[in-house]
């Protein structure tokens, strides 16, 4: 939602709302007004990117990951696209200091894994691979302790399979392809954190590998690659085709930052594509551009109306590249 103030007797949208603090004037993009007697929270249109500290450790194929406690960990992936150099890394970015922070390495190295929080503050790292070589390695993440912890092993080994929770407590693991083989999968395997077990769900209408898996609010979730967009409902176990993205790519990352919609951004083409899907009207909208171009990398948001874009690949490399989103 964009709002707009009368500027001169003419109404102009805002693009950021300065309050002063205790004699300090901050920034805000989200604000609540009062509508017909109900405060509703609505969002500034800002729509811009913005250059944050870079991560420490240059990678791709890596994770990243907000269990809710404010902070992003980016986890794993491959420093080398010329080795077999799988990493355990995992560093933590505060967006309210902009400053990066090394945590306990994950125990098992590896790229191309599946990894969510369900809404326990924890973390889990999900199957992936070392060079040829499929792993089905569960690996809790918490980060009040700053430790690890052994899960009950997925079902199905899988590597560029998606991961992705509604916060009630499970994780579901969608399509993504056998390691060393030409096989991609529509299977969906759901984590039960409580239980440390796995169930088979209902699989995919289409078999995805390297797809995104994002969570916008509403109780689903959406899985997306290139052109192919479906909706996953856990209530009730189905699955749903919805409008597809106008820009046909692969290696691109997707999230939502608290605005019940889902922006699915970058992969490789010659630009940083940024698309909104927005599940209550079913349509695409197309959005401020990623600053820098750039596939394989990872995307994830604390809800602050931010997207943090971090990592990846592109002509000139691997990169640090962290490049923050303002809806």
């Amino acid at each position: 939602m964009a709002v707009y103030v009368n500027v001169g007797g003419t109404w102009e949208k805002a693009i950021g709302v300065y309050v002063n603090v205790g004699g300090v004037w901050k920034s805000f993009s989200q604000l609540n007004v009062n509508i017909g007697g109900i405060w509703k929270s609505v969002w500034l249109d800002l729509d811009k990117w913005t250059t944050k500290a870079p991560m420490p450790t240059r990678r791709y194929n890596l994770s990243a990951v907000a269990p809710g406690n404010g902070k992003i960990y980016a986890i794993g992936g491959r420093v080398n696209p010329t080795s077999t150099d799988y990493t355990n890394i995992n560093e933590e970015y505060d967006p309210p200091t902009n400053t990066w922070t090394t945590k306990a390495t994950m125990p098992t190295a590896r790229e191309n894994m599946a990894a969510a929080s369900p809404g326990n503050g924890k973390i889990y790292v999900i199957g992936g691979n070392r060079s040829s070589t499929g792993v089905t390695n569960n690996e809790e993440y918490n980060p009040s302790t700053n430790t690890w912890a052994t899960k009950t092993a997925i079902p199905t080994q899988r590597e560029d399979a998606a991961a992705a929770s509604i916060g009630n407590g499970k994780i579901y693991v969608t399509g993504g392809a056998k390691s060393g083989t030409v096989t991609i999968y529509a299977i969906n395997e759901e984590y039960d954190s409580s239980t440390n077990t796995w169930t088979s769900k209902t699989n995919m209408p289409t078999a995805l590998s390297g797809h995104v898996a994002v969570p916008p609010g509403n109780g689903k979730i959406y899985a997306i690659k290139s052109t192919v967009n479906i909706e996953y409902n856990p209530s009730t176990d189905t699955w749903t085709t919805k409008a597809s993205s106008s820009t046909s790519r692969s290696g691109a990352v997707g999230a939502s930052p608290g605005n019940g919609k889902v922006y699915y951004i970058g992969g490789d083409v010659s630009t940083g594509v940024n698309e909104e899907y927005n599940p209550s009207t079913n349509t695409w909208t197309t959005k401020a551009t990623m600053p820098t171009q750039r596939e394989l990398a990872a995307a994830a948001s604390i809800g602050n109306g931010k997207i943090y874009v971090i990592g990846g690949t592109n002509s000139s490399g691997v990169l640090t590249t962290n490049e923050e989103y303002s809806i």
